[in-house]
């Protein structure tokens, strides 16, 4: 039973988790930096992540500013930001480029906290169908004698309380990401 607890837990991290990192690519309206983990750029025969080629650096709140080690890459580097569709127009100088984050308007900033709240209940939702699979597993030890009908309520309670502590969690993952999205 402990067994299918510790499993249960480290699913439904791992779920938070996953959610916590669509969360960290929403736009808030300033720079993050992890707004670019999912660029590649083609170098010399190989997709490359552009973290592994450039410095990336916030020197402002509305500012990254990427620095390529190979000056020679520069140009794929600006095509495949762009080609990302994050928002935001690169501005080459032939040295680094330079990603302005414009403030975000009214309405934008309720899109995306939409975007938020959806994706926060698709998150409760992998919760709970986390909690739906252990108690299928807990009544099905109980149907095959592995452990008793007190045994399989006490897995039951257990069940729910876990999951009751990770939709908290999410909960309050989203109002603190959606009090980011709307502070101007």
């Amino acid at each position: 039973m402990d067994e299918l607890l510790l499993t249960m837990e480290m699913k439904m991290e791992d779920a938070f988790n996953s959610l916590l990192s669509r969360f960290s690519k929403t736009r808030t309206g300033r720079a993050n930096a992890s707004a670019l983990d999912d660029i590649r750029i083609e170098y010399y025969g190989a997709t490359t992540p552009i973290k592994q080629l450039c410095n990336i650096s916030i020197p402002e709140p509305r500012l990254i500013v990427v620095q390529p080690w190979d000056k020679s890459c520069l140009l794929d580097i600006e095509k495949s930001i762009l080609a990302s569709n994050i928002g935001v127009t690169p501005e080459n100088d032939g040295n680094v480029i330079r990603l302005p984050f414009q403030p975000l308007t009214e309405d934008t900033r309720r899109d995306i906290v939409k975007q938020v709240k959806k994706m926060s209940e698709e998150g409760k939702i992998e919760i709970r169908n986390i909690r739906r699979e252990g108690n299928d597993s807990a009544k099905k030890m109980q149907k095959n004698g592995e452990i008793s009908e007190d045994e399989q309520k006490k897995a039951l309670k257990e069940i729910q309380e876990l999951t009751d502590k990770w939709i908290e969690k999410i909960g309050e993952a989203s109002s603190s990401k959606e009090k980011e999205i709307m502070e101007v």
